[in-house]
């Protein structure tokens, strides 16, 4: 008995522990030296645009203020975190990958702007792609604004009919009978196959936008969200049921939160499909966009307005993907201590 007490309490430090819980998500070296090595990589991507001479033409200005602005950033950070060690530890998790990226940045600016191994219109160095982008700041933001309007209009109300729809089919048969069949059609169906018809019926080009992220964003929301429902366990309702719960607090409170992590997966995965859907449905119909921006760059074989487009659109997946991140860390705290 004694020694299954001290097995409990040793499981239970072992999830509690906010400092272990910690030491198995930021795993990485905790040293200094490859915080230092990547900043070190980054100077040296600023001092290639610097000192080694170009073989192609591009205003280096914009890039160089750029590559300054995120060392100072990163030594920002580094005095930022000395009183806080979680923080640190994030940092010093990240300064690996943070190494590679500025060795991939001085590499490719050596085999193209400084020396063409890799040659225009099609290999641009990182020189030229953020000298288009100082040059076309306006309409790149004004692209990005429309982009941003599409995205989240058709986003946001796919996810909500999908929350709804997946509800229903998780706690209903009734529901299930009917939407499972459409949605299992709709479902395999790429998004953009709808464009022709999408553009015969819709009368504009953003309703057409918006309807294609929706149907996109809405399968994939709403089978996770029901897969959730559908795989709680049948021993929570009974036990709620002996406390006297009805049918209202067994879904609110029991069916619904146990489906919460799998909603949220249908949620990234719903972004991933909704991005690849913005891009193609701007660039087939629409007068203005990031899709719109690319499609009309190629048309003229400026390779580097293309790139350009691409990092704004990989910036702004990244920061949609972390803030839906944020949202399902606050959301599903109470999961903290329980999943290894």
């Amino acid at each position: 008995m004694a020694e299954q007490k001290q097995t409990q309490m040793r499981t239970r430090k072992w999830y509690d522990d906010p400092k272990i819980a910690e030491d198995r998500v930021y795993w990485k070296p905790k040293t200094q030296s490859w915080f230092w090595a990547a900043m070190l990589a980054f100077a040296a991507a600023l001092a290639v645009t610097v000192l080694v001479p170009s073989v192609e033409a591009a205003n280096p200005r914009f890039y160089r203020i750029i590559l300054g602005a995120f060392i100072v950033v990163l030594l920002f950070l580094y005095f930022f975190t000395l009183s806080r060690p979680v923080f640190r530890k994030k940092l010093y998790h990240k300064a690996q990958f943070i190494l590679a990226g500025g060795l991939a940045l001085a590499i490719w600016e050596l085999l193209t702007t400084k020396s063409a191994v890799f040659p225009l219109p099609y290999f641009p160095g990182m020189t030229g792609i953020f000298a288009v982008m100082y040059d076309d700041r306006y309409l790149l933001l004004r692209s990005t604004l429309y982009s941003m309007r599409l995205f989240f209009v058709g986003m946001i109300s796919g996810t909500i009919l999908g929350l709804v729809s997946g509800i229903l089919i998780g706690w209903n048969r009734q529901w299930d009978y009917w939407l499972s069949p459409i949605i299992r059609v709709t479902g395999i169906i790429p998004a953009v196959a709808w464009l022709p018809i999408a553009l015969a019926i819709l009368p504009t080009s953003f309703t057409t936008g918006v309807f294609l992220i929706f149907i996109s964003s809405w399968f994939p929301v709403s089978s996770m969200m029901a897969a959730g429902i559908i795989a709680t366990p049948k021993s929570f309702f009974d036990v709620a049921k002996t406390l006297g719960a009805d049918n209202r607090f067994l879904l609110v409170r029991i069916a619904i939160p146990h489906a919460m992590p799998s909603m949220f997966t249908g949620v990234m995965t719903a972004t991933a499909f909704s991005f690849t859907t913005l891009i193609v449905s701007e660039m087939a119909g629409a007068k203005a966009g990031l899709g719109y921006y690319i499609n009309w760059a190629k048309g003229w074989g400026a390779y580097s307005k293309v790139y350009a487009a691409i990092i704004i659109i990989a910036v702004e997946f990244a920061l949609i993907l972390a803030l839906i991140g944020a949202i399902r860390s606050y959301v599903l705290r109470w999961q903290r201590g329980i999943l290894k």
